[in-house]
């Protein structure tokens, strides 16, 4: 049993719900972001979603548009975080490691995926694939890593079902018709979605897009079995790059922590 599926196991049978928190690697450098994710968890994070920097982030809204751009004018590759994931796991064995990113990186890299030194990463999230299929399908192989599926509001209710069969790891609810960093949550129908998908997974359901405040956590956090932290962290991130101070960051994850416990 890989970190990510005994953790989010461990909290189910205590009732809880997972704090997930995501960063860009290399925004603003390597040594920044190692520094936050070690704040992540002092914080109360339970899962760190390591963002793969990327050319043409379809995914994303401005605020980690702008993060991916900074990150690779640093020149950051998968190799360089796999590196940096095993700095973090020097001082931390236990925090599970979710990788997001776009399936070139990950195809490009195939064998530090495959390799995966010292089971470093539990995890990977890609972007621009269908929820039916995963890693594998792709030709990179490794059975100690999930591959997780995203369902949104926009999704067939026929592909819901075998998305739901085939995530590993949990499922990531996007609570929002868009783009990263969007707004106005529409808790009526995330509460029905999720409710619809609970029918068929087979892992956790967690929420993600556009949750900013501690009250939307603890809103979304009575249907969903945990909570996705974004756009709202990078956006902390790239106000606090010039001067490298990010203690603002862990006070909001705490409250938000706070809230969904």
């Amino acid at each position: 049993m890989n970190r990510l599926t005994h953790k989010l196991e461990k909290l189910n049978k205590k009732n809880k719900k997972a704090l997930v928190a995501y960063l860009v690697a290399g925004d603003p450098d390597m040594e920044s972001t190692l520094e936050i994710m070690h704040m992540f968890v002092e914080s109360g994070v339970d899962i760190i979603e390591v963002g793969v920097p990327f050319t043409d982030p379809i995914a994303e809204g401005p605020i980690i548009q702008r993060a991916h751009d900074r990150a690779i004018k640093e020149k950051v590759s998968l190799e360089d975080i796999f590196e940096l994931i095993i700095k973090f796991r020097s001082k931390d064995e236990e925090t599970p490691i979710v990788l997001m990113g776009y399936l070139n990186s990950f195809i490009f890299h195939k064998n530090l995926i495959e390799k995966n030194q010292n089971n470093s990463v539990d995890s990977v999230l890609i972007v621009d694939i269908p929820g039916e299929l995963n890693i594998a399908d792709y030709g990179v192989k490794n059975e100690n890593i999930n591959t997780i599926s995203l369902i949104s509001p926009t999704t067939k209710n026929e592909r819901v079902k075998s998305i739901a069969n085939n995530s590993t790891g949990f499922i990531y609810y996007v609570t929002l018709r868009g783009v990263t960093g969007s707004s106005n949550l529409d808790v009526a129908e995330i509460k029905k979605n999720i409710k619809e998908i609970k029918k068929y997974a087979k892992v956790p359901i967690l929420a993600g897009f556009g949750i900013k405040s501690p009250e939307d956590a603890k809103i979304l956090s009575n249907c969903a079995d945990g909570i996705i932290i974004g756009s709202s962290i990078v956006k902390m991130i790239e106000e606090g790059s010039s001067t490298k101070e990010f203690d603002k960051i862990g006070s909001y994850l705490a409250d938000i922590k706070k809230a969904i416990s």
